[in-house]
């Protein structure tokens, strides 16, 4: 039985589409007190509604993922809500788990906060080493600054923050609106709305040169619950799959499995973003025993599956 399993867990962000996952891993190690917020109850950018959170839940254990998110064109249009919401809701989450005397504190971060520039694969000591990739860079920022604050917290406070860094997560329950889905679900939508609608062709951003890695979301969720078990360090810790692939490899890949027929028109007006990405894994397998397992294709097959059976449901997500 797993020490979790006595503790109460607030999960923000627990009804969306990985904390969804999260929760139910938690429910498998035997975590029956598992409190999950609701946006439309507490704002977590304003601070009265943090601190009434916490007086709520009265939590031992506070896994973080609650956070305002979207591909490069919602980064785009959104740089300050994305910059403010994520940094307040971060930061006074933390403070008021500090204040409150909680357990364990779990941050949430993001690919996007490495460098736009790093040697490929990105290893956590690489963070700091340039700024990040100018269409996400608010976001990632915001998200970064959990780190800095979990690892000055644990210094003078001595709170046990630990910080994680996800990569590109796909999987069914994604979000599939086409203002602000990543290119995963964005792709598949495409493909799928193209066969359905009779078109002969879709209309893909950038010049498929660029790389990206990409995490199952089943599989992100045992990470991060493996490093809330398992993990009590103040160095950030990545997670991903630990392979690279093109976005014009990635394109035809769903073309094949969904059974799109026609051509694809490459828009190289719209930006790339970040030129590679690809985490070295090494780090969490060897501090908590994780490792991805599920495959890219079968993934994917999943997620195309899941998007068919749910077309209402698929076009938003809960965070």
């Amino acid at each position: 039985m797993s020490w979790l399993a006595s503790k109460r867990i607030t999960v923000t962000g627990g009804a969306g589409f990985l904390g969804t996952q999260v929760v139910r891993r938690l429910r498998d190690l035997g975590c029956q007190n598992i409190f999950v917020p609701r946006s439309q109850d507490y704002n977590l950018v304003d601070s009265e509604a943090v601190r009434r959170l916490y007086r709520d839940s009265k939590p031992h254990v506070v896994i973080h993922l609650a956070a305002v998110v979207g591909g490069i064109g919602a980064n785009r249009e959104n740089p300050g809500k994305f910059f403010y919401d994520n940094l307040m809701m971060g930061v006074q989450m933390m403070e008021v788990g500090r204040l409150s005397g909680i357990d364990k504190f779990v941050a949430i971060g993001t690919v996007c906060a490495y460098p736009k520039f790093t040697p490929v694969p990105f290893k956590e000591d690489d963070l700091w080493n340039g700024y990040p990739e100018e269409t996400n860079a608010p976001y990632g920022l915001a998200k970064k600054m959990l780190l800095v604050q979990a690892q000055a917290y644990r210094q003078q406070y001595g709170f046990n923050a630990i910080y994680l860094l996800p990569v590109n997560l796909y999987g069914p329950g994604d979000n599939f609106a086409p203002e602000s889905s990543h290119v995963i679900p964005a792709l598949i939508k495409k493909c799928l709305d193209a066969i359905e609608g009779g078109e002969g062709e879709i209309i893909v951003w950038g010049t498929g040169k660029a790389t990206r890695e990409f995490l199952y979301v089943e599989d992100a969720a045992q990470g991060i619950v493996l490093a809330t078990e398992r993990y009590n360090d103040a160095e950030p810790v990545n997670l991903g799959a630990g392979f690279e692939i093109s976005i014009k490899h990635l394109v035809n890949l769903i073309v094949k499995l969904t059974g799109f027929k026609g051509r694809i028109i490459w828009d190289t007006s719209k930006p790339d973003g970040q030129p590679r990405r690809c985490l070295d894994t090494s780090r969490a397998e060897r501090e908590f025993g994780f490792k991805a397992e599920t495959g890219f294709e079968l993934g994917l097959s999943k997620t195309i599956q899941w998007y068919k059976q749910h077309p209402v449901k698929a076009k938003t997500r809960v965070v």
